[in-house]
């Protein structure tokens, strides 16, 4: 036996294995098949039903609408209290222009460590009246604001999921200012 054929063997080999996980892990990432679609309700249950689906995202209540330049708007959905101590405030972004855009690094605020950190809804604040406070987007430990971040070029018509998550004011403050860089501002109702 030669010494190249050797090496091919082997190398066929090692390859064997790399080749059977690839296939365990593609299959395991598939989810299965048609087994996770949801059934199909009847047309009898469908015509009784007088609202559409969550999930179609038309039944979305809307706590404010705020414009922003270039066609730009942001409609806040949600203002979420969650049980750690953050509001998470979540929406879309939406391109009602008549042209392609770009979102406004302006949006990112003008903190050296969010810009650094590229495009994003960083400059966001919340502000509590009541209690006279201003709360700023929080950030994890790398610096990162904790927001949504990097922003294609919006087409015409075009919107985006967006969420920022900030401190929670006290249980007393229901509701709050959303200010964002060239953007109207817009009061919300926290729920939670």
């Amino acid at each position: 036996m030669s010494i190249r054929f050797t090496t091919r063997a082997r190398g066929g080999l090692a390859a064997w294995p790399v080749a059977v996980v690839l296939a365990f892990g593609l299959v395991g990432c598939s989810g299965g098949g048609d087994d996770d679609k949801p059934e199909t309700p009847s047309s009898s249950s469908r015509s009784s039903e007088a609202k559409p689906d969550a999930q179609e995202g038309d039944s979305a209540e809307t706590l404010a609408e705020l414009k922003g330049p270039n066609g730009l708007f942001l409609k806040v959905t949600a203002a979420q209290r969650d049980a750690g101590g953050f509001i998470t405030v979540s929406g879309e972004l939406k391109n009602d222009g008549d042209k392609t855009v770009n979102v406004p690094a302006q949006l990112s605020g003008n903190e050296t460590e969010i810009i650094r950190n590229g495009s994003s809804l960083g400059g966001a604040t919340l502000v509590d009246s009541k209690g006279k406070k201003r709360y700023y987007v929080l950030r994890d430990t790398d610096g990162r604001p904790l927001t949504t971040t990097n922003f294609p070029a919006m087409k015409t018509g075009e919107t985006l999921p967006v969420f920022m998550q900030f401190p929670a004011p006290p249980a007393d403050a229901a509701e709050v200012t959303l200010q964002l860089p060239m953007f109207t501002t817009g009061a919300i109702e926290i729920s939670g």
